[in-house]
């Protein structure tokens, strides 16, 4: 390997390491927060995202606000969702995903006429202490909550998330009942 070789592989590597621990750390920030549906990875969301708030007005269901400027320049002004208040109700026509003309959210590319697949927005989990099946009495408020079939499955009477569909859309935590409500969600990262 000739020098110009040499310094060509060292910088590609050395480039790639740089890009590797800044996705890491943005991705552990992230974690903080939930973005809207079919938002690109972390970092690559922050280089796209403009603030332009449309994918925010574009919501029926007034689910996605900007996250505040105590989190830092970085991530002031972009949206999120507020899982802990409401549900993303993964609207038939995407009105905020077809809002992003930045493509901060973006549909993933459609394979030979596949449906497409839903996206996963947040992690949801069932916390068996304070869901009210789990303590005795019968509830099932949650039951028709779940816009995504066999996401939200039963063990008799007592409900439990499958993570391999469920998208962390939400709407069982808003629905359910207990308070604080005994559906967790949280972000992906």
């Amino acid at each position: 390997m000739d020098r110009r070789a040499f310094f060509k592989v060292a910088t590609h590597k050395a480039g790639n390491t740089v890009i590797k621990v800044a996705d890491q750390q943005v991705n552990n920030r992230a974690s903080r927060w939930i973005r809207p549906p079919y938002a690109q990875l972390e970092l690559d969301f922050l280089l796209a995202c403009t603030r332009c708030d449309k994918c925010i007005d574009a919501c029926p269901h007034n689910v996605i606000f900007t996250l505040p400027s105590r989190l830092g320049a970085t991530v002031m002004g972009t949206p999120a969702l507020d899982l802990l208040n409401k549900g993303c109700h993964l609207c038939e026509d995407w009105p905020c995903v077809n809002a992003c003309e930045e493509k901060a959210l973006t549909f993933p590319e459609e394979n030979n006429g596949e449906i497409r697949p839903l996206p996963v927005m947040a992690k949801a989990e069932i916390n068996t202490q304070t869901c009210l099946p789990y303590q005795g009495p019968e509830c099932g408020v949650c039951e028709v909550s779940c816009p995504v079939p066999g996401a939200l499955k039963w063990d008799l009477t007592k409900p439990f998330i499958d993570p391999e569909l469920c998208t962390g859309c939400g709407l069982c935590r808003e629905a359910c009942i207990v308070d604080p409500s005994a559906v967790i969600v949280r972000s992906p990262y």
